[in-house]
């Protein structure tokens, strides 16, 4: 096993890890940018180095600077968590150079081949998996989508090579609409994933998601699975419940699955597996045709149709769910298998007991269209206990939020012994736990244990997009909800402080009291250090570079950033004459690409951003006359 792990991640995943660590005896390494300083992946990890800003292609998406840390820190091994840099293959194949530190997960090789869209749908075909009617090569041209939809009808779906959550995915309805989308989705594509290679499909209107969890050691010559016997499945995930493709609740067992529609997927996902010469932990995605017109209580037989989505080759926010049903630690065995010790589980030692849900518990209004929060501190955090709930977080009371990242507080696990008890303790769960100062969408959770739908388990993917009642979540977000809360006059006053020091990148921590003194100031352009202390306010400049604002003349418009983010795309000039509803430019929030547009029309009197440019709320964007 290995002596020191550095997790190359931030928050809960973070800690989820470290937790597995040290209960194999592990020392681990935390590593943080400047908007995570006091993050609480740093405050349990056994030591912690600045790996930079807090813009994440400078820190956490910078392969070189986290294998330096390693080497600073005498890691053997690096874990990535998931997202940032868990599926890049170039960083994998990074560490497996880096003389010392072994990568804790699939080899590079593998996750190229599986990384690749077309390529991974070749390997599952020829595994006989099925696979969605598609394309097995990239497009780059308009005609091609065209053609295909007149083929297998619309809509088209039309995917980034290196997607997965509805990144770079761009759903076609007619043909006028495939040459705009064919070009967004190259742009997230190479926005995200520094591939602008997209491939299509059909889109299928009633589908599940239904994912695969699997455990896959090295054959007997060591380079990847002989057979299917090298291939452990932990049973099956349903992520339905997803709003802009974006998963929020998942449960399994699946509750719209026979056993024998159960064993025939999770037999295709070991093939598909084994093909791919895949080792470590990884989850093989389907898409399930749901019969809209089925009795909840006749679930769907062996018959229906099923298709093979994506593999993705790195640890998932819901393995918790799997861990619950089986009792088995998957980071422990990512952990095994990376050390050489080989899988300690074999397919005849699994057994799923019972039904567990996992509750993303993120900082947004599901209220305004889950757009996150773009401010506040936990002035309450108690989360729920008792039999069967598991929390995993890394925030703790008095913190505040970091709006840099993706918008997760933590993930709430309920098990139980059926989906009637599982359901019924996660209501009382949800209503023991206790936010306040961050809006979160606790109280979309608690809605749809309500919801009919949910709660009969026959919801597809577009059920929240597309049939939800809006009006219900308005009123379950005033019933139960809880508002961000700004810093006030009394937080700059505190003088019980924890200072970081920082030398030659690594952190250390200094405690200071002062009582009766005046309240330590924070340094103009720096966030200071301790909890309670005000961030201060970036800011704007216009294009002389002065930094007390942006001028607009009379009868004029500022057209503002209304979330944090990061311009993707800058579609105007100065000069440039726009109409009301004009995209002005293209915002990246939250792994979406969200379109600026203008109210009204005007000529663009002043452009203030480019591309690739972080901005925060409020920024100005483009200014009008």
């Amino acid at each position: 096993m290995f002596d020191k792990v550095l997790v190359a991640n931030r928050g809960e995943i973070a800690v989820r890890v470290m937790r597995a660590c040290a209960e194999l005896g592990v020392d681990t390494v935390a590593v943080y940018s400047d908007a995570d300083k006091h993050g609480g992946h740093v405050r349990y990890a056994d030591e912690a180095y600045n790996v930079g800003p807090a813009r994440a292609a400078d820190s956490y998406l910078d392969g070189e600077a986290v294998v330096e840390a390693a080497r600073s820190a005498g890691a053997d091994a690096i874990h990535p968590g998931y997202g940032f840099l868990a599926e890049n293959a170039d960083f994998a194949a990074r560490v497996e150079a880096a003389d010392g530190i072994t990568w804790i997960g699939p080899e590079s090789d593998a996750m190229e081949r599986l990384g690749e869209k077309t390529h991974a749908r070749r390997v599952m075909d020829d595994a006989d998996v099925p696979i969605v009617p598609g394309t097995t090569e990239p497009v780059t041209d308009v005609e091609a989508v065209t053609e295909f939809g007149d083929e297998y009808g619309y809509p088209v779906a039309i995917k980034a090579e290196g997607g997965g959550g509805g990144r770079g995915m761009k759903v076609v309805e007619s043909a006028d609409e495939a040459a705009e989308a064919l070009e967004s989705a190259k742009r997230e594509g190479e926005a995200y994933f520094s591939n602008d290679s997209v491939y299509l499909e059909r889109y299928l209107q009633t589908p599940r998601h239904v994912e695969v969890q699997i455990v896959a050691d090295e054959g007997d010559d060591g380079e990847g699975p002989a057979d299917t016997s090298d291939v452990v499945h932990l049973g099956e995930r349903d992520c339905s419940l997803q709003r802009r493709h974006q998963k929020v609740i998942e449960e399994g067992p699946s509750p719209a699955l026979s056993d024998e529609l159960r064993e025939k997927i999770g037999e295709a996902a070991r093939r598909g597996v084994a093909a791919a010469d895949y080792t470590n932990a990884g989850t093989v995605e389907f898409l399930v045709e749901e019969d809209p017109d089925r009795d909840p209580d006749e679930p769907l037989g062996p018959d229906t149709p099923f298709y093979f989505l994506e593999v993705n080759t790195r640890i998932q926010v819901e393995h918790t769910v799997t861990e619950e049903l089986t009792g088995i630690d998957i980071v422990k065995e990512q952990l095994r298998v990376a050390s050489g010790e080989g899988l300690s589980v074999s397919q005849a030692d699994v057994e799923l007991e019972g039904h567990a849900i996992e509750f993303r518990i993120n900082a947004e209004n599901a209220a305004n269209d889950f757009q996150p929060a773009n401010e506040g501190s936990l002035e309450t955090y108690d989360p729920p206990g008792g039999i069967g709930v598991r929390v995993d977080d890394a925030l703790r009371q008095g913190d505040e939020l970091v709006t840099d990242y993706d918008s997760m507080i933590a993930k709430l696990i309920v098990w139980g012994s059926d989906r009637e008890e599982c359901l019924a303790r996660s209501k009382r769960a949800l209503a023991e736990y206790e936010l306040d100062g961050v809006v979160t969408i606790v109280p979309f959770h608690r809605l749809m244990l309500d919801d009919e739908r949910f709660v009969d388990g026959t919801h597809t993917t577009k059920y929240l997009d597309e049939e939800l009642d809006r009006e219900l979540v308005a009123e379950a977000q005033e019933k139960w909800g809880t508002e961000s809360a700004s810093t006030g006059d009394d937080e700059e006053e505190v003088t019980e402080r924890e200072f970081t020091v920082e030398v030659n990148g690594k952190r250390f921590e200094v405690e200071l009291e002062e009582r009766g003194a005046p309240a330590i100031p924070v340094p103009e352009g720096g966030a200071g250090g301790g909890s309670g202390a005000q961030r201060p306010p970036q800011a704007k400049s216009d294009d002389d570079g002065d930094d007390g604002g942006v001028d607009v003349a009379e009868g004029g418009e500022a057209i503002d950033a209304e979330m944090q983010g990061t311009i993707l795309s800058v579609d105007v000039d100065e000069g440039d004459e726009v109409a009301a509803g004009d995209v002005v430019c293209v915002l990246e929030a939250m792994k979406m690409e969200n379109d600026v547009v203008a109210e009204r029309g005007g000529t663009v009197a002043s452009v203030h951003v480019g591309e690739g440019d972080s901005v925060d709320m409020g920024d100005v964007l483009i200014v009008l006359e």
